[in-house]
């Protein structure tokens, strides 16, 4: 009888143990309104929506499935301390899906690859060079400026943005700039990767901005400052810094955060500026061959282009508060012809997405493909998951 009862007891206290540390579990609530499955969306957690002060130990937990899922913390203001928890949930259509937080060891954590990736390139006079695993980027510095104003050859002076036309999911940044090291002009050449074959010379390129004042665009020299906040599995991020810049008479004033998240064609610029209540994102027009789609209900502008033996998608979203209009402007002079999205500045900010979608990637082969993805990226936009906790 004795051992009965002690066996009783210990199942007991094993139990209340077992209730106890399960009532303190955090279980975090994740719903899609839409009727689209939800992939390659991140969700950002803080410590204080999850009430934790070191998250680099946490962990999270399919509920369902017990996977673990990969994850990546954020320092924003470079203190040493993760102010985020990044994951990327799959959520079926019209559903919801529960996971679990859990302290776990750095060994514990599922094995990943630096997909999204971002660097200042001194090598390369100063570019500043981003990608994940469909599309790479890149932005000019002011040593370019610099060659460019003083006719130095490779010189550049653009606040464009140009596309890097990758068709491989692994990172090709450093591989490319090395190889350029050893043999310039490398990376203008396909070698079964992809290649840089995209103009942008003084327009836009793939999302730069400008300032209109009556019928005349205005636009900055190259960034002047730059600090890389983030890289790794699910996102990379940076901030760049522009010299104040003339716009007809008013005083520009811009810096920007840019990311890129994994399995996004679309880069995110959350642009802070001042001297003006509007700007406009543009879009090269290259040789004027290509098509000019437009969606106000979905506040996107694309264009889709013939370009050199294939196809490119290149488009420009913006969250609806902040769309004004569209246009297209056609000018004679060269790399000044832009599909423009006119965006309204609130408490003088700005974001929106641009991005590109390239044939040779075999990510989307037609023009229907392409808007397609823009349209279905608009509505998780307009209807963002919902996260909470239970």
């Amino acid at each position: 009888m004795k051992s009965s009862k002690s066996i009783f007891f210990i199942a007991s206290i094993l139990l209340l143990q077992a209730c106890a540390q399960k009532k303190e579990e955090k279980i975090i609530l994740i719903k899609n309104s839409l009727n689209i499955e939800r992939t390659f969306e991140t969700v950002t957690l803080t410590k204080d929506f999850l009430n934790i002060t070191d998250l680099t130990i946490i962990g999270i937990r399919d509920l369902k499935t017990n996977e673990l899922q990969i994850t990546q913390t954020v320092d924003i203001n470079n203190d040493g301390i993760a102010d985020e928890l990044l994951f990327q949930p799959k959520i079926q259509a019209s559903s919801e899906k529960e996971y679990v937080i859990i302290q776990v060891l750095e060994e514990q954590q599922p094995k990943t690859t630096t997909y999204c990736y971002s660097r200042f390139v001194p090598e390369r006079t100063d570019d500043y060079a981003w990608e994940n695993n469909k599309v790479a980027f890149r932005v000019f510095g002011p040593t370019a400026q610099k060659m460019a104003e003083d006719s130095i050859k490779g010189g550049t002076l653009s606040s464009g943005v140009d596309a890097w036309l990758k068709k491989v999911e692994y990172p090709i940044i450093n591989k490319w700039y090395k190889e350029n090291d050893k043999n310039v002009g490398s990376y203008h050449i396909d070698h079964g990767e992809g290649l840089d074959n995209f103009h942008v010379g003084i327009s836009r390129g793939v999302g730069g901005i400008a300032v209109k004042k009556d019928s005349v665009y205005y636009y900055s020299k190259n960034f002047t400052k730059w600090r890389t906040i983030t890289t790794g599995p699910i996102r990379t991020s940076f901030y760049l810094e522009y010299e104040s810049w003339d716009a007809g008479g008013n005083q520009i004033k811009e810096c920007k955060f840019i990311s890129l998240d994994y399995g996004s064609n679309l880069s995110k610029f959350e642009t802070a500026i001042e001297g003006t209540q509007s700007i406009s994102v543009g879009l090269t027009l290259h040789e004027k061959d290509g098509e000019i789609t437009e969606n106000t209900n979905n506040a996107w502008v694309s264009y889709w282009q013939p370009h050199k033996e294939s196809t490119l998608g290149t488009a420009i979203i913006a969250p609806e508060k902040y769309f004004l209009s569209l246009e297209k402007y056609d000018s004679p002079a060269v790399d000044e012809s832009n599909a423009y999205a006119h965006l309204k500045v609130i408490d003088n900010a700005v974001i929106y997405y641009a991005g590109f979608g390239w044939k040779e990637s075999s990510q989307f082969t037609t023009k229907q493909e392409w808007e397609g993805y823009l349209n279905d990226f608009s509505e998780k936009l307009k209807n963002p998951l919902s996260v909470s906790l239970k």
